[in-house]
């Protein structure tokens, strides 16, 4: 019988024997393991590693490719009316700042967007439509557990890797009940803001009045909740955040992403939800209503925000080599559900509807890479489009396998080209059965929401409401802040005269009665048909006199509704989301997939294999010894 001493080498040689032999074979079943990646490199042959240039000269090499790339900086305001900047041609409220980086770049005229909260973020850092992305119902409420598939390659990712740094302040709304659908998961190296789709202006939290949960905070900083931001306006310490980034980033090493996701003008909670500033209040005395008031005030800081931005980018020299989108992520809810007043006049309904008012954007752009600007386009642009335009815009070459349903029109703005048809299907919700989808100037409408209550036209500002200082308007713009920094000569009264002119929507006049039932558009009853050319307004359903060009788009909606994937939607209220069993704040309360699925549980999972099959194996060998 063997020595103890000597049975212990034996067990410890045989146990190193069967680690070298096991493990080589787990570990190539874990083959997507960053460890695996690691070992595979160092397997490159002598000649490979010839070629491979030192990490200094890689640095080098990212530092060169990527200064040259342009900052994007996307001012993304919540729920504001397309009739409430100024440059679309209202007195009420005057936006000197929007107006005249409007005025100073494109005054995107056929901006369109979805027409909620949730899928219009979903289409902007995707590139695709809500039904390909199963984002196309609804929006995210707090305890409900879903968001924006791990699979969908988005904006951020895509910027980062392009060598930017990559920054979210303010709004997320794509998810937040897993860890790993938060904002730095998705590509964002830092994100101040919150997850839902709104808080309190000044103390942060947000109050599901409807559920028997308690008030969290909803702030942070990354991943780190931030109550010191208590008593700061939203829109101020989001304004002073963006300044932050600005004044510390290094351009020369990399470009700056910056999507400033405002709280503003969507309405605060529920028990208090319209909130400004007094002294912004006080600047509207002329105004007769006092909720429309208080949105004033909202507008007005928010006109200041731009400007402050503006300025921050212009001190840090960066504006030379920057590419500024404004836009507002759907239109403004007149009336009902966390209704604000905005106002989407001339055009047809509002947030969460298939009309005009609903889908078309308030919206610019500007950029001095820009080759024509001050001008008005007609373009039709969609939300769609920015992942393939400003990756255009920078060089940046994307992968087909992303399949985007939006197009680079980059080039179409710069030169101010012939505008292109397109085909947009807006909404497709099979939830709450309605769809609008246009081709060229041809818009299709079948079903609508809310029982057709919010289908008219809302939010027609009475004249006796006009700012006293309209008559100073073009002299406001010349003195805003963005001018100071971005007027060229040739921007003068004239000029901005004409293009707020181009940019201002009537109704055109037609003798015909639209309320007859030739005309009448019932969309719960039949689908109707507009031509927007001729009919901005939607108000001449023309659908009993083309019925053959309805079937038409009919058919085309139902080639969309072939190619959408399922909601994500879930409809569930789960308790763990309640604040109270996180010290007061909204965060996630389940475990996070990627977590399960990453390198670390899965070497983890390959150790406890290993030593399992060692284990055994060394039994019956300790037996037999």
């Amino acid at each position: 019988m063997k020595h103890p001493i000597a049975r212990q080498q034996s067990f410890v040689g045989l146990y190193l024997l069967s680690v070298l032999v096991l493990l080589p074979a787990l570990f190539n079943q874990q083959h997507h393991v960053a460890a695996i990646t690691t070992i595979n490199s160092e397997a490159m042959t002598a000649q490979q590693q010839q070629h491979q240039p030192t990490l200094d000269q890689q640095q080098q090499q990212s530092q060169q490719q990527s200064s040259a790339k342009p900052n994007i900086i996307i001012i993304l305001i919540d729920d504001m009316g397309f009739n409430d900047v100024s440059f679309h041609g209202s007195n009420q409220i005057l936006t000197p700042n929007i107006d005249a980086l409007a005025y100073n770049g494109i005054i995107l005229n056929r901006h369109y967007v979805p027409n909620l909260c949730t899928p219009s973020r979903a289409t902007l850092l995707t590139g695709k439509y809500p039904i390909h992305t199963g984002m196309q119902q609804s929006v995210i409420i707090n305890d409900e557990p879903w968001g924006l598939p791990l699979n969908e390659h988005l904006m951020p990712e895509i910027l980062r890797d392009a060598g930017y740094a990559t920054n979210l302040v303010g709004k997320w709304h794509l998810g937040f009940w897993r860890k790993d659908l938060t904002p730095t998961m998705r590509g964002f190296d830092h994100h101040f803001g919150y997850y839902s789709g709104y808080i309190d202006y000044y103390n942060h939290t947000m109050h599901m009045l409807d559920r028997n949960f308690s008030a969290g905070l909803d702030f942070r900083r990354d991943l780190s909740p931030w109550p010191e931001a208590d008593g700061i306006y939203a829109t101020d310490v989001f304004t002073q955040e963006a300044e932050r980034i600005i004044y510390q980033h290094n351009a020369a090493s990399k470009p700056l992403f910056l999507l400033m996701s405002h709280l503003a003008v969507h309405t605060g909670n529920e028990n208090n939800p319209m909130q400004a500033p007094e002294e912004e209040v006080e600047k509207f005395a002329h105004i007769s209503d006092a909720k429309r008031r208080t949105y004033a005030g909202m507008v007005s800081r928010l006109d200041e925000s731009v400007g402050r931005v503006i300025r921050a980018l212009a001190n840090k020299d960066m504006l030379n080599n920057s590419i500024v989108l404004l836009y507002s992520d759907n239109g403004a809810p007149t009336l009902g559900i966390h209704s604000n007043s905005g106002s989407n006049y001339p055009f047809r309904g509002q947030k969460q509807s298939p009309w005009e008012g609903g889908l078309r954007s308030a919206g610019l752009i500007w950029s001095p890479l820009l080759q024509q600007r001050s001008y008005v386009s007609n373009q039709v642009v969609h939300a769609i489009d920015w992942l393939p335009t400003l990756a255009s815009a920078a060089g940046i070459t994307l992968p087909s396998k992303l399949e985007l349903d939006g197009v680079n029109l980059w080039q179409v703005l710069s030169e101010n080209t012939a505008p292109q048809l397109r085909r947009l299907i807006h909404v497709l919700d099979e939830n709450d059965g309605y769809s609008s989808y246009m081709r060229g100037t041809l818009k299709y409408v079948n079903g609508t929401t809310d029982g057709g209550i919010h289908d008219g036209w809302l939010g027609d500002l009475p004249e006796a409401d006009t700012d006293p200082t309209a008559p100073y308007y073009v002299q406001q713009v010349l003195s805003s802040e963005v001018h100071h920094v971005l007027g060229h000569d040739r921007l003068g009264v004239e000029e901005i005269e004409s293009l707020r002119a181009q940019a201002t929507h009537h109704c055109p006049k037609n003798d015909e009665d639209f309320n007859t039932a030739m005309h009448r558009c019932e969309p719960l009853l039949e689908p109707c048909f507009f031509d927007l050319e001729r009919d901005p307004c939607e108000r001449y359903n023309l659908a009993k006199r083309y019925p053959l060009q309805v079937q038409l788009l009919a058919q085309e909606v139902e080639q969309f509704r072939q190619s959408a994937v399922p909601s994500v939607q879930k409809e569930i209220s789960d308790p763990r989301c309640d604040p109270a069993l996180h010290d007061g704040v909204w965060e996630w309360w389940a475990e996070s997939k990627a977590e399960v699925q990453s390198g670390h549980y899965k070497i983890n999972a390959a150790a406890s294999v290993v030593t399992a099959a060692v284990t055994c194996i060394l039994g019956n060998v300790w037996q037999r010894l």
